[in-house]
């Protein structure tokens, strides 16, 4: 997984490893692991295999070598 601005400080890394599960999942282990992504989590758009993932995340599987994009809201342009 690939952290970007708010979720990179709230991990306090750039990536993290991960193994295959469910995107929903993954989100969870996150917040386990690092609490402070609680607060941004629900806020992020999630890019799996540079696609956007909607809905239930529980639903969106993801593989070995899946790459996963965090993106929390930006501001500026």
């Amino acid at each position: 997984m690939h952290l970007f601005a708010a979720a990179r400080a709230a991990v306090g890394q750039a990536s993290v490893t991960t193994s295959p599960a469910s995107l929903g999942a993954v989100v969870a282990l996150l917040i386990a692991k690092y609490p402070a992504f609680a607060a941004v989590a629900p806020r992020c758009s999630y890019l799996v295999n540079g696609l956007a993932a909607h809905g239930d995340l529980a639903l969106v599987s993801l593989g070995p070598g899946s790459r996963v994009d965090v993106l929390p809201p930006f501001a500026g342009g």
